[in-house]
């Protein structure tokens, strides 16, 4: 089943995430339906926040690319516990901002330790583009958006695209939940 995106704007996309544990009711269910909401909308990760609930959950597929093979994780219960290197610039966008790509620093490896869908403990470490994927996703557990990383002034320039977002004055081929939409509509 395809999930509502919650859009810029819903406070969830602010809050910090708690843990879950193995007795997380309806768990695999969410999973399943966290990969087909992600893959409607075209997307490489996505976020428990994202679809409204403020635990300790994100999914990834990198889908592969010329330089990487496919990557496709569950991780609950996340904690990045490295990340090194130089950081690099690479366009980032999100499903819950719509229409909004912007260049976001991060570093290309990380050290991560989570559990899998089958409670597996695992600590893992990840470079490259599956790791900003990554870092990206862990940041909305974390009460993150990418443009956090802005600066003051690229956000101040993306103030009314980002009202309009909250508003649900924005095209998308996937459903999504708008926390300042009228109620006419």
């Amino acid at each position: 089943m395809k999930l509502p995106i919650v859009a810029y704007g819903d406070p969830v996309l602010k809050k910090v995430c708690v843990d879950i544990d193995e007795t997380y009711p309806d768990l695999q269910e969410l999973i399943k339906n966290m990969f087909d909401t992600m893959y409607h909308a075209s997307g490489v990760g996505l976020a428990a926040p994202q679809v409204g609930l403020p635990i300790r959950l994100f999914i990834v597929d990198t889908k592969g690319d010329e330089d990487e093979e496919a990557y496709v994780k569950v991780f609950i219960n996340a904690q990045i516990l490295e990340e090194t290197g130089e950081p690099w610039a690479f366009n980032e966008g999100c499903l819950s901002i719509p229409e909004v790509r912007e260049d976001v620093m991060r570093k290309p490896n990380i050290l991560i330790s989570y559990y899998d869908e089958n409670w597996v403990k695992h600590e893992e470490k990840v470079s490259g583009f599956s790791a900003r994927v990554i870092q990206h996703e862990y940041d909305h557990i974390e009460g993150k958006l990418f443009t956090d990383k802005l600066s003051l002034l690229r956000r101040q320039l993306l103030k009314s695209k980002l009202d309009n977002i909250s508003k649900g004055n924005v095209r998308t081929d996937y459903k999504m939940r708008f926390p300042k939409q009228s109620k006419k509509r």
